[in-house]
């Protein structure tokens, strides 16, 4: 059989890897794509070999987007998420069509054009002025905001060729613009510091008194863009006042250790109500938002860069952590007040790229290198479990160990504490980048490693859904829900790490001409590319 079919029969069918292939078929999968705890790897192979076996990687996850693709649109198009155990819709992301937005900026690096002119038809008949649910700022910024923008970028930049149609383009302008218009009274208080959970009808909220650290402080990049696209001042001016208070958090006990601040912000005052905090989820994309807006335009946003200088020099200082069964392996502890909490979650394990990212803009080597460290470990978290995938939550506290546990603790340096998975992307985003930034394929086959798992546990006949348990053979339960960051973050970044370098690469060519948010939006960058 020619190596691409067979490849692409095994990321199709949900079987086990030793149903589907020979022993000799496994052995020529194993030297020809070099799986990681195979025979070989791709360090023993020429570079030409190599560049093959990632273009053959890079086709099997397009034929998976287009697999689940295809589910959504024959079930669901136009809703917010196929459920993909029964074959139903969701509605979480107000009605609005998350998956199709959140997809488009996907479709289009890998250059589906049906993909993309369904998408860019479907665009203008969304109203996002209406809705029956209450809508999250936050969330809706970093998928349908970001997926928005990201599609204009990119439609007006490098990939023009995929828009057949000028005034759909647009029209994604357009719409950008009404939904902004349409949260932007969310920034209406005392403070400045908006609300997370709007009404529309009436323009009201839930009556929160206090706003997280993430979802305010991952806007700026956002609605910055917006803000330099249109040249309307207003959006990213709503956005930076917000993110003020984080850059001078007072009191100064909600800042326990340079840098690192607490969790909740007052709505009123904009001032820090605790000081409990970490790069855990709740509290994650504001650090990852700090480097990132350096490299969104470094002239504008030297202060930003300021701030994460600090907050990382911190996190090795304080937060860095070594499992007492495993101190080869990095982990970020969480603290509360100047206490640490030996926890942490597959949402943190961005934090890796973020450090090199950060460490190859600054040219740090000691951001790279602490980096590679934490992808290491969160790398360990996959291999060590039943289906190789990583848990939600892990703990290496060695004070409440489950007796069940303390073998697999011994051996893997953690034990689960929530063993879920919700097709979350965080482990292969930190690939991506430690490949980028390193060029060492290992990190491809770690990423390979990690999608042909997720393909095979969590695939059903029509889409991928979130699993119960990563560390029982097959998963457990499967849940009945699809994520949109599903194509928007695992694909992409499943995708990118194989795929020939293209100008919306994280460093092409030496430097970043675009910048991924939170959501794994590629966003042309406003200042000089670093």
């Amino acid at each position: 059989m020619h190596l691409s079919k067979f490849l692409l029969l095994f990321v199709s069918i949900h079987l086990p890897w030793e149903t589907i292939a020979s022993p000799q078929q496994r052995l020529l999968y194993t030297l020809s794509y070099g799986a990681s705890r195979g025979v070989t790897s791709q360090e023993s192979l020429t570079q030409p070999q190599r560049d093959a076996i990632s273009r053959e990687r890079a086709d099997a996850v397009k034929e998976t987007f287009k697999f689940a693709w295809d589910g959504y649109q024959n079930y669901c198009f136009g809703e917010d998420e196929l459920l993909p155990v029964t074959n139903t819709c969701g509605h979480s992301r107000n009605g609005w069509g998350a998956t199709a937005i959140d997809a488009l900026s996907t479709a289009l690096v890998m250059q589906i054009e049906p993909v993309v002119d369904d998408i860019l038809d479907f665009i203008p008949t969304v109203d996002f002025t209406r809705t029956e649910d209450a809508v999250s700022l936050f969330e809706t910024t970093i998928r349908y905001l970001a997926g928005l923008l990201s599609a204009y970028d990119l439609l007006r930049g490098p990939l023009a060729n995929l828009a057949s149609n000028a005034s759909a383009v647009e029209e994604i302008l357009v719409q950008a613009k009404s939904l902004a218009d349409t949260l932007k009274y969310a920034f209406d208080t005392p403070s400045g510091v908006p609300y997370n959970n709007l009404l529309l009808s009436g323009k009201t909220n839930d009556g929160a008194t206090s706003n997280g650290l993430a979802t305010t402080g991952s806007l700026v990049l956002e609605w910055q863009r917006l803000s330099d696209i249109t040249g309307d001042p207003e959006y990213g001016q709503l956005a930076q006042k917000a993110e003020s208070y984080l850059l001078n958090p007072l009191p100064s006990s909600a800042e326990p250790f340079p840098g690192l601040v607490g969790s909740n912000i007052d709505i009123a005052t904009g001032k820090f109500t605790n000081s409990n905090g970490g790069w855990n989820g709740g509290d994650d994309s504001f650090y990852e938002y700090l480097i990132k807006m350096y490299v969104y335009d470094s002239s504008r946003y030297s202060h930003y860069r300021d701030r994460w200088i600090l907050a990382a020099n911190s996190t090795m200082e304080y937060l860095a952590s070594h499992p007492a069964s495993r101190s080869d392996l990095t982990f970020l502890a969480s603290f509360e007040n100047t206490s640490f909490v030996n926890s942490s979650q597959h949402l943190t394990c961005f934090d890796g790229g973020n450090f090199l990212l950060g460490g190859e803009v600054l040219k740090r080597q000691d951001y790279i290198d602490f980096g590679l460290a934490l992808v290491d470990g969160c790398h360990a978290t996959y291999e060590s479990t039943a289906t190789s995938i990583g848990p939600e939550i892990f703990s290496w506290n060695t004070t409440s160990i489950d007796e069940a546990q303390q073998e697999f603790f011994d051996k893997s340096g953690f034990y689960i504490i929530n063993g879920v998975y919700q097709l979350r992307p965080e482990v292969i985003e930190s690939y991506y980048y430690a490949f980028r930034i390193t060029g060492d394929s290992i990190y491809q086959d770690w990423a390979w490693d990690a999608f042909v798992a997720i393909n095979a546990t969590t695939r059903t006949s029509s889409g991928f859904t979130s699993i119960s348990d990563v560390n029982t053979p097959g998963g457990g339960h499967k849940y009945n829900n699809q994520e949109s960051f599903f194509f928007a973050e695992v694909l992409k970044y499943s995708y990118l790490i194989q795929a020939p370098d293209a100008p919306w690469q994280t460093n092409h060519n030496g430097v970043n001409e675009y910048i991924y948010n939170t959501e794994a939006h590629p966003l042309r960058v406003a200042g000089r590319p670093i």
